[in-house]
């Protein structure tokens, strides 16, 4: 659900992911990692797969250095993880799978770089774009509350 903008969508990913585990569970190998860890990275994948389908068009603006943007912890300790996620969603497809994969999932900006096609620069950039406007999201909400 983080790395999409509906349900239909997160769907979509899931049933797909699930069907590459279900054709390529014989190359699974107990040694190398859990069956969690394993079906865990199909899955990611099968999301970054989504979002550069569905933003092929997209440019990837080069940075090499991005501003660090905090949020305070306060705040987002007050939002129930439903209305965090409904923020993360409004985020570019792209910003909101950089966000997810380096904030949730612990992936660094290269790795990201290389999962995504992009640069460590670009990666970097988007993640602060990401927070910048989760920031501005956060500001407005607290308003209206």
């Amino acid at each position: 659900m983080r790395y999409t903008k509906n349900e239909n969508d997160a769907t979509e990913v899931l049933n797909t992911g699930f069907l590459k585990v279900f054709f390529n569970i014989q190359k699974y190998e107990l040694g190398q990692a859990s069956l969690y860890t394993w079906i865990r990275t199909i899955i990611i994948n099968t999301c970054i797969d989504f979002i550069k389908q569905r933003t092929k068009n997209e440019q990837y603006s080069e940075l090499e250095k991005a501003a660090d943007v905090h949020i305070d912890a306060c705040i987002i300790e007050k939002m129930d993880v439903e209305a965090l996620l409904q923020l993360i969603r409004k985020l570019t497809p792209v910003a909101q799978a950089v966000f997810n994969l380096y904030v949730m999932e612990g992936y660094n900006h290269k790795e990201i770089g290389e999962l995504m096609n992009m640069s460590v620069g670009t990666s970097k950039w988007y993640l602060s774009e990401a927070r910048k406007n989760l920031k501005q999201m956060i500001t407005l909400q607290e308003v209206k509350l």
